[in-house]
């Protein structure tokens, strides 16, 4: 524990306790500690990460899942019915697709540029739906087209600028590709948007993340998209999700 709190781990004793439970013996603790100490975040030394009450693989390299996505989770299954044509984008571990896989059975399809992310994200969404490879809406079948009925999107909306002001942990060990949202933040908000209206139901809903500041800016891209725009946002975590609906149910 002490190496742990010299390294400046905030939560070294809950840290050092996930680290024994994990820990085959005294050889693979003290590797998986100086990993930690090393800078690599805690979810990637264990291998998961807690997202939702659900255990979600986390591979080196790939997009750790944030505590203020569940409110991401918490919106799309509150709109989701048993059956839903569900669609994760930019699905990095595949935690968000499988949270709301986990609440009700949904016809769930994912994808992610990212080949380790969409690795990962075939171990967490299993038997639960498919996940493809690919920039955006490119991988999916094509049969899905204006059969959606929930597109939920966790894009990248750091802008390029603040890249540098991340957390170590995050700006040295994660994708550059799962953090760089391009010169405003919004430029990948910006494609899914666009393209949304073809590929959602009349009344089918696009739900992106975001932050509080660019969040009037995200609900305009929506309007110009065509989409009924909502911001929600959530205090304890610290979350905040922009809500697109297609007009015409």
């Amino acid at each position: 524990m002490s190496s742990l709190r010299a390294a400046g781990c905030v939560f070294a004793e809950e840290e050092a306790r996930l680290l024994l439970l994990a820990a085959a013996g005294p050889a693979e603790l003290s590797g998986m500690v100086q990993r930690r100490v090393d800078g690599l975040p805690l979810e990637q030394v264990l291998g998961w990460a807690e997202f939702c009450g659900l255990r979600i693989a986390v591979d080196p390299g790939v997009f750790v899942p944030r505590r203020r996505t569940e409110f991401l989770v918490e919106q799309a299954a509150s709109l989701a019915e048993p059956g839903s044509v569900v669609v994760d984008l930019c699905c990095g571990s595949g935690a968000v697709g499988a949270a709301v896989a986990a609440r009700l059975p949904v016809e769930l399809y994912a994808a992610d540029v990212d080949p380790a992310a969409v690795r990962c994200a075939r171990r967490n969404i299993a038997d639960a739906g498919e996940v493809f490879e690919g920039d955006l809406y490119r991988p999916l079948p094509t049969g899905l087209c204006g059969r959606v009925e929930v597109l939920v999107v966790n894009a990248p909306y750091v802008p390029t600028g603040e890249v540098d002001l991340m957390p170590p942990e995050a700006r040295l060990h994660e994708p550059q590709v799962a953090l760089d949202g391009g010169a405003d933040g919004l430029d990948i908000q910006r494609r899914v948007a666009d393209e949304a209206p073809g590929w959602l139901v009349p009344g089918g809903h696009l739900l992106i993340e975001t932050s509080r500041r660019q969040a009037p800016r995200t609900a305009e891209l929506f309007e110009r998209a065509g989409l009924l725009s909502q911001v929600v946002s959530c205090d304890e975590l610290d979350g905040t999700v922009v809500v697109g609906t297609k007009p015409g149910a």
